[in-house]
């Protein structure tokens, strides 16, 4: 069997939940090719070499560059902030790696654009690239898509997306990078709701057209992280001073679908009591669907065209071997989590690579959210005007 040895760029917490599906994956699905955690890279010497030990990657460094031009590295794997996305993912794809590289695609258009090129560029030699929105891969979320493109709800009228979390409630809480927009691009819009519009445009196989919004920064200010000069940090405690809050907490924004139905959108890290609720539902002329992260394992439907006296939604719970991912696992039943993703998110990005095809969610999708992440900031600067999402230059589709 082959082997794919795998470099990540990036040790925080989504280090770890990807750790987690190089380590699984091929424990539990029978992959053409077997993934080697070869390489984590990380600025700190000793804490990437404890990330290493603790998540099982075989060595440490310190340098991408480096890491990228070894001849013995067939994958690289992005979780750094997004402000170093594009530099990473473009230089990898020329070196000719395979890229996986985290949610949002990049900061910009213009970067996420580039990316986009350089992907399509390195799939006419082979090379693949995949951008890791990986709530696509919830057995839950993939059951959900299939019914849609079945036609269990008929003619798409209208979607309710969102995702809300409450950490940011506490004005104390430090200023981190995601807080600030040269590191992250976007506040709660880019870095949650981002999932929210990919969920939306996978799950109805829609793209949106147009956007009309706002975005709203509620605490401007927040204390620096100890040790720290600007709130660069990834986490940790208060230190001396304070510093300026650059991106939003709060997005909320309606939009329409190619088809000219209507959807609508939140993204908040101020829904006090809300710790990680993505949810979407889906309603059609024949019934509607709906998926809650917080329920990860089930979905909920209606059947519009049951007998009146047997209408209502019912749980369907997505633990049947029949279900998507599923098989590999456990007997019905047995509840999946958070984690679970990432290992799917492996599978087929394995698979995509022995099999020379294009992994969804391809960076022609990220660069699809990016460009609706774009118009909704466009939208709110304009006094929420509907504010049309740009095409930009061609892609292919995934």
């Amino acid at each position: 069997m082959k082997a794919l040895r795998v470099a990540m760029i990036g040790y925080g917490f989504m280090g770890a939940a990807h750790s987690q599906g190089w380590r699984t994956a091929p424990r539990v699905f029978d992959l053409p090719a077997e993934p080697e955690m070869a390489v984590v890279v990380g600025r700190n010497a000793e804490a990437v070499a404890a990330a290493a030990s603790k998540w099982g990657w075989a060595e440490s460094a310190t340098d991408w560059r480096d890491v990228i031009a070894r001849d013995d590295i067939d994958v690289v794997d992005i979780v750094t902030p997004g402000d170093s996305h594009a530099e990473i993912a473009i230089a990898a794809l020329e070196a000719g790696k395979h890229v996986l590289c985290e949610k949002p695609l990049a900061n910009t258009v213009a970067e996420a654009e580039a990316m986009a090129e350089a992907a399509e560029r390195a799939a006419a030699r082979g090379i693949q690239a995949m951008v890791g929105f990986t709530y696509r891969r919830v057995p839950a979320v993939t059951f959900l898509r299939n019914l849609v493109a079945e036609g269990a709800v008929g003619t798409i009228n209208q979607v309710r997306a969102s995702y809300r979390q409450d950490w940011l409630v506490d004005p104390e809480m430090p200023l981190a990078w995601r807080l600030q927009k040269e590191h992250a691009g976007s506040g709660a819009l880019g870095d949650i709701g981002a999932h929210a519009i990919d969920l939306a445009q996978f799950v109805t196989g829609l793209n949106l057209e147009k956007v009309s919004g706002v975005i709203d920064t509620i605490v401007k200010e927040r204390p620096l992280l100890k040790g720290s000069t600007s709130g660069s940090g990834l986490s940790g405690a208060a230190g001396v001073g304070s510093g300026q809050v650059t991106v939003d907490d709060i997005a909320i924004f309606t939009g329409r679908f190619e088809s000219g139905a209507l959807a609508s959108f939140e993204a908040t890290r101020f829904a006090t009591g809300r710790k990680n609720a993505l949810q979407i539902e889906v309603s059609g002329d024949k019934g509607a669907l709906a998926f809650d992260l917080e329920d990860l394992n089930s979905v909920q439907f209606y059947d519009r065209t049951a007998p009146a006296d047997r209408q209502g939604f019912r749980k369907v719970l997505v633990t049947e071997a029949e279900h998507p991912y599923v098989s590999a696992w456990w007997p019905a039943g047995h509840m999946l989590g958070y984690e679970h993703g990432f290992s799917h998110q492996v599978k087929d990005l394995v698979e995509g690579i022995v099999g020379g095809t294009v992994p969804h969610s391809s960076f022609a999708d990220g660069l699809r959210v990016q460009r609706v992440l774009d118009a909704v900031e466009r939208s709110s600067e304009n006094d929420s005007a509907w504010t049309r999402v740009a095409a930009g230059v061609p892609v292919p589709a995934s």
